[in-house]
């Protein structure tokens, strides 16, 4: 007679083979009401709508938000295609905030159908999916990318709304970035007679240095006897110049935002203390607060150390081998792998401590690679992860917990990490290196862990190179800092993150 583990187990093959066929969106008929049941008690599936589910995993919490916005791009994927027979795409914005690479999990997604019920369908954790009764665009203007039917970029940029423009500048400049000849969008311009339209993207593209597209625009609507007025539908001038080969909607994104947050940074973040220290003294007080550092920093992501165990890992009294259980042998690797990361970051400091400040970013691109091998190091010894692993930066997808932003591809990756440094390399202020510096690393998410300690290690050498006292982090206001970080990536408010940090640096001064 079978055991309920056995039981499970039958159940737990049937799941692991819809998810080998990729579906995320389990629909009940996928399933028999025995294992869906089974399933779904022991909570390995949780429900999103009436007859669809999800994977989920059983020690998520109640309330837990990560199965679903982890799922929530594939689920609605599988249920748009199944619904509407796969004669569906997202709304011309939804469609451009793809083509830029910004899969931020929105509150509503926007789609089309000819099948549409005009009404939403709520989904969990307040998002939802609302489904308007539309004419779909001509089948060449529907691709799909990341498993989604999108516009084409020159369609969804010919049929976004003119007020778009203006409520989300960043978004529109960097997908008009990507368009290096006027051709595809006069193709669509001129079948469809939008010489209006004509007008607001000529003024579109003039507005981001691209004259010659916009002239092209002007010519050649003229030229087929359509009377056109260019108009420019943005509010402002662009905060940075692009350049015919600036088409990477991920550094470009990165530049503005980086360009429009350093203004609110340097109002609200508190000017450099005025004491001189030598580097020596430097040093001492950053060996001094370790301990400190080093407990917060791995609490903060989930690691149970004590400063017993730290004191024990920093003195070399310790060996992995005797840990009595995995639990604890992860904490001291862990823990162990924090020292070694923590003294190469202090040769790093050193370094800076004793050079210009045009040289602090150049020192910390070449060294960062070796904080995250030193971090990460003991569990190589230990044969928990392979040399292979810590080789460069990820190569495959990730998800943050409870997150709604979702870092760039692995390919993106490559492209922004040097664009980030030399934003940081060109940037004067030390307090704007501090906090977008801490931010940025951490939402591009170059590593497939260990970034959240990265970006703090990060955060401290940039205040250092300003004269500001190295900074802890407390875990008893991990969901503080936590949610000032999503402020940032999800809507792109960098107000309450500069505020947090501002004001543990202010304690820290007047100690």
């Amino acid at each position: 007679m079978a055991t309920p583990s056995d039981k499970l187990a039958q159940s737990l093959e049937i799941l692991k083979s819809l998810q080998d066929q990729e579906i995320v969106a389990i629909r009940t008929s996928l399933l028999t009401r025995t294992h869906r049941e089974r399933l779904l008690r022991n909570g390995f599936i949780k429900g999103v709508i009436k007859g669809w589910y999800i994977s989920s995993r059983p020690d998520e919490p109640p309330g837990e938000s990560t199965a679903w916005y982890t799922s929530f791009w594939g689920f609605c994927a599988d249920y748009l295609n199944n619904r509407f027979n796969g004669e569906w795409c997202l709304s011309p914005e939804q469609s451009l905030s793809i083509h830029i690479g910004n899969l931020c999990v929105p509150n509503q997604l926007l789609v089309r159908s000819q099948k549409g019920g005009n009404k939403p369908t709520p989904l969990l954790f307040e998002t939802s999916i609302f489904d308007l009764r539309l004419e779909l665009p001509v089948k060449q203007d529907i691709i799909t990318k990341n498993g989604l039917n999108i516009m084409s970029l020159p369609s969804a940029l010919v049929n976004c709304s003119p007020r778009y423009f203006s409520t989300h500048p960043i978004e529109m400049r960097a997908a008009l970035a990507m368009i290096s000849s006027a051709s595809d969008i006069l193709h669509r311009l001129l079948k469809g007679g939008h010489s209006k339209v004509a007008g607001r993207l000529a003024g579109a593209f003039r507005n981001i240095g691209r004259d010659k597209i916009a002239e092209n625009i002007i010519a050649a609507m003229r030229s087929a006897d359509y009377t056109i007025h260019e108009d420019d539908p943005f509010e402002d001038q662009p905060s940075i110049v692009f350049t015919p080969r600036d088409t990477s909607p991920y550094v470009n994104r990165m530049r503005m935002n980086w360009a429009i947050m350093r203004g609110s940074v340097i109002e609200r973040f508190p000017s450099p203390p005025n004491i001189s220290t030598d580097t020596q003294t430097y040093l001492k007080q950053v060996d001094d607060i370790y301990a400190t550092d080093a407990y917060h920093s791995l609490s903060i992501e989930g690691y149970n150390v004590s400063f017993e165990l730290i004191e024990r890992v920093r003195s070399g009294e310790w060996n992995p081998d005797l840990v009595e259980n995995d639990r604890n042998h992860k904490n001291a690797l862990a823990a162990r792998g924090y020292w070694q990361a923590f003294l190469a970051v202090k040769q790093s400091l050193e370094k800076i401590l004793n050079t210009d400040s045009e040289e602090v970013s150049s020192i910390v691109e070449t060294d960062h690679e070796k904080w995250y091998r030193e971090l990460f190091a003991p569990s190589v010894t230990a044969g928990i992860l392979e040399t292979v692993d810590l080789a460069g930066y990820r190569n495959h997808p990730i998800y943050i917990r409870g997150s709604m932003h979702v870092p760039p591809n692995y390919i993106a990756v490559r492209e922004l990490i040097p664009a980030f440094f030399d934003l940081l390399r060109n940037e004067d202020e030390p307090a704007v290196r501090t906090v977008l510096g801490h931010f940025f690393f951490v939402y591009i998410h170059p590593y497939m862990d260990g970034n959240g300690r990265m970006g703090r290690f990060l955060m401290n050498v940039m205040m250092a190179s300003g004269g500001y006292p190295w900074t802890v982090i407390p875990v008893e206001q991990r969901a503080a800092y936590m949610a000032a970080l999503e402020e940032v990536s999800v809507s792109q408010n960098i107000i309450p993150f500069t505020e947090f940090l501002a004001g543990l640096v202010n304690a820290r001064i007047v100690e």
